[in-house]
């Protein structure tokens, strides 16, 4: 599933191409995502200019002047666009399900062969959104530091891996980025939560943050359908020190990865080097 950094490296690619630009039409092929795409969506946002596009959590969301496009990826989704000379345009493949064709020509298609995604339109204030109104903030704010995490953390018996992928919590840590943030942290993912001591939380902010920068400097991971608005793959699980690594020698102390399951996802962890 795409996480935060490969929504945040599709919204660079796609957002210079189509902000400030009026849509012409919308061809929707398949309605049937994760939720129904409003069958009317053409003509509500037929004539409408494009003022910004932005991300929250793992949500792409492009603004317009009557409300918001949101758009999530789901399992496999991807964003690409195409200029108007690109031969593609007239060339949907199967699981091609939306364009959205702008006034100059550009294309900005939705793929996804999985269906899990969704395109939602929505007449209000983003923050208002109940896909958005009780998230957690953004790792990648100043919002989440050492005093906020402790806090949320020291009441909380769950494991800290299960605290740190909730949304509530902070938005867009997945399970890659989890796993590589607590080995980068020296925390085991089993530890419960309560028992993160404050300057371990510090560690543990600023490794996340370490993680998701070099994520998006990478174009995030590809481990199946990911490709950005280029079609290219992501390069960030080259670097992977624990994530898929069962059996593998770990990179800081020579030991074995461990593989172990919590709350339904695959753990990933090095014993002697994360307590």
């Amino acid at each position: 599933m795409p996480e935060l950094p490969e929504v945040e490296t599709t919204l660079r690619g796609i957002a210079p191409h189509i902000e400030g630009k009026t849509v012409e039409t919308v061809i929707l092929r398949q309605p049937k995502l994760r939720w129904q795409v409003n069958p009317a969506l053409g003509d509500i946002l037929s004539g409408q200019q494009v003022l910004s596009c932005g991300r929250r959590a793992k949500y792409l969301i492009v603004r317009f002047p009557m409300g918001i496009l949101l758009i999530h990826l789901g399992m496999s989704g991807s964003l690409r666009i195409f200029t108007p000379s690109d031969e593609r345009i007239g060339k949907p493949g199967k699981h091609d399900h939306t364009d959205f064709v702008f006034s100059d020509g550009t294309v900005l298609r939705y793929h996804d062969p999985r269906r899990f995604g969704a395109i939602l339109w929505y007449e209000g204030i983003e923050e208002h959104h109940p896909l958005l109104e009780k998230l957690g903030p953004e790792p990648l704010s100043e919002v989440f530091c050492a005093d906020y995490l402790y806090a949320r953390l020291k009441t909380q018996k769950r494991a800290v891996k299960l605290a740190l992928m909730d949304n509530a919590v902070v938005v867009g840590v997945g399970n890659i980025y989890a796993n590589e943030s607590l080995f980068r942290a020296a925390i085991s993912p089993k530890r419960p939560a309560c028992r993160v001591k404050k300057k371990e939380c510090a560690v543990l902010v600023d490794a996340v943050k370490a993680v998701l920068r070099r994520a998006i400097e990478t174009g995030g991971s590809t481990l199946k359908d990911f490709v950005d608005s280029n079609g290219k793959s992501g390069y960030f699980q080259q670097e992977y020190t624990v994530y898929g690594r069962h059996n593998l020698q770990c990179v800081r102390c020579g030991g074995l990865i461990v593989k172990e399951i919590l709350g339904q996802r695959g753990t990933f962890y090095c014993p002697n080097c994360q307590k």
